[in-house]
Parts: C-alpha cells; structure tokens; sequence
C-alpha cells in the first residue's frame, strides 16, 4: 500500500460516484479516518469545524461504501469511489456540489434533512 502524505495531520479528499463519477463531496482525513476508512470499507473524515472523527452517514445512515481508493501523484490527496445510500451532502442533495456560482439548483435532492437529522 502507498503511504499518503497527511500535511500538519490531514489529507485531503474528493469522493466520487463510482459507477456515475459524480462528485459528490470533499473532506479531510486523519490518520485515524484513513485507517479505519481501510479496515471497514466505509468512509470515515475528520472534521475540523468539530475537531473530531466523524463515521459518514453515522447519524443520516446514508454510508458511503468504498470501492476504491486512488492517491495522487504526490501522495497527498486521495479520490474516493464510494457507493453512497441516498446524499452525501448534510442539505438534503445527493452531491454537496449542487448549486452554481450564481445560486442556481442542478443538483438531485435525495432527502429532507428535517426528517433525517431529528434532535
């Protein structure tokens, strides 16, 4: 296995669709998302905003189940190919990228996050 370069502890990450290739989000990882990423075949982040470890789809259920794993040229990013259980994004959208610059909607709403995220 290539070792990936975490820069001041993370590593970048764009996940992919793997039988559409759509982006569907970008993240970060620690050492210990990668390695628990790797162990279980689901994507686990760290987040910054919160500080901590974070198990996708954990509270929503929509996992994402990796495929593949691919590392750039310089070993510091990777490129996810997931299968994703409904949206990836918090929003309620299959894609976290389903807006335009100028505000426009393209994007597929999967979900209603009032009826998935319930305090």
């Amino acid at each position: 296995m290539i070792e990936p370069e975490f820069k001041d502890g993370l590593l970048p990450v764009i996940v992919q669709d793997y039988e559409t290739l759509e982006v569907l989000m970008f993240a970060y990882m620690n050492r210990e998302a990668f390695d628990l990423t790797c162990s279980t075949g689901i994507a686990h982040y760290f987040s910054r905003s919160r500080g901590k470890l974070w198990k996708k789809g954990e509270t929503s259920g929509h996992y994402q189940h990796v495929k593949e794993m691919r590392i750039d040229c310089d070993r510091d990013c990777l490129l996810i190919l997931v299968e994703q259980d409904t949206g990836a994004c918090h929003t309620g959208y299959r894609s976290c990228f389903y807006r335009t610059i100028e505000g426009d909607v393209v994007g597929e709403k999967t979900f209603e996050p009032a009826d998935v995220y319930k305090n």
